[in-house]
């Protein structure tokens, strides 16, 4: 599809929208000086024995009609986007038009949202009504990755527990949804050395957090754990500074089992949480970020 970017596209678009209302206007011309002769207004076409299809030329309301459609069309290209990539007299978008409704809105419930603005989290997570509106916020803009109940599935976090890739202060929370955040682990396998020592890697990670594993296997890949150390730690409690996760709590992003760790080790990973600075105003960021907190500490905290 990134061949459709080429600026010749939209002269071609151009090209086949003016050449079209130029063809409806020669079809009309020709229409309109048509003449029926006397006599000869049969097409010649008859059906069930004396139905005959006449050569009638076409009704002036109709034609009326026609031409008011081809300058409706014109004065529409001229004003709209239509003719390829021009912009039109008004310069209207669906983009400008949805962003004026997204201004439009936030300054309508600027006053609802002015009075969490500077509440402590712990204090706003105990208002019901603050609690129901963050509630809201993250259905529309975060369930589609961590589910109606913010439990996530494979490769989305879990919210409702207290593993945080990229910690979990509420003003960690409000700077991941500000800004978004994104996570990726490199192939390591080259690094690793072989089959069998990724196997080894793979049930030394699964030490780390108590997992079933292959004691013998996991002091094997121990040493290769060095390739790890990087961004996990020397003691696998991983780095929220890069979001590289814990491997010693048995909470698992993607899946648990030697075959998961070992095919995040021979493919890797990348995950990205898009910012919402451009979606939310400070003051909705501040009630959805208290609200995803409370998801963790539900004691003390005000239920939507």
């Amino acid at each position: 599809m990134s061949d459709f970017a080429d600026p010749g596209w939209s002269w071609f678009v151009a090209a086949a929208t003016v050449l079209s209302l130029l063809a409806c206007l020669a079809v009309l011309a020709v229409a309109s000086r048509h003449k029926v002769k006397p006599g000869a207004d049969s097409t010649g076409h008859v059906w069930d024995e004396d139905l005959r299809e006449l050569n009638n030329g076409l009704p002036r309301w109709w034609m009326g009609l026609f031409i008011i459609t081809i300058v409706f069309a014109g004065i529409y290209l001229a004003l709209y986007p239509g003719l390829g990539s021009n912009a039109g007299l008004l310069h209207w978008s669906s983009a400008g038009e949805h962003h004026a409704d997204v201004v439009r809105e936030q300054q309508a419930m600027a006053p609802v949202y002015a009075r969490y603005a500077t509440v402590p989290t712990p204090v706003l997570a105990q208002d019901p009504a603050a609690m129901a509106i963050g509630d809201r916020l993250f259905a529309n803009h975060c369930a589609q990755c961590h589910g109606a109940d913010a439990r996530g599935s494979k490769g989305f976090p879990n919210l409702t527990d207290d593993d945080w890739l990229f910690g979990g202060t509420p003003e960690q929370i409000e700077q991941t949804i500000t800004g978004g955040r994104q996570g990726m682990m490199p192939v390591m396998a080259p690094a690793v050395g072989s089959t069998d020592d990724v196997h080894h890697l793979a049930q030394y990670v699964l030490s780390l957090s108590g997992s079933p594993h292959d004691p013998a296997a996991a002091r094997a890949g121990q040493p290769k754990f060095a390739v790890c150390a990087g961004c996990h730690g020397a003691d696998g409690k991983g780095n929220t500074a890069i979001g590289a996760p814990n491997l010693t709590d048995g909470t698992w992003l993607f899946a648990p089992g030697e075959a998961a760790i070992v095919e995040r080790i021979e493919q890797g990973a990348s995950s990205v949480m898009p910012a919402q600075a451009g979606r939310l105003t400070p003051a909705q960021i501040h009630v959805l970020a208290t609200y995803v907190w409370s998801l963790s500490h539900r004691r003390g905290t005000a239920t939507p």
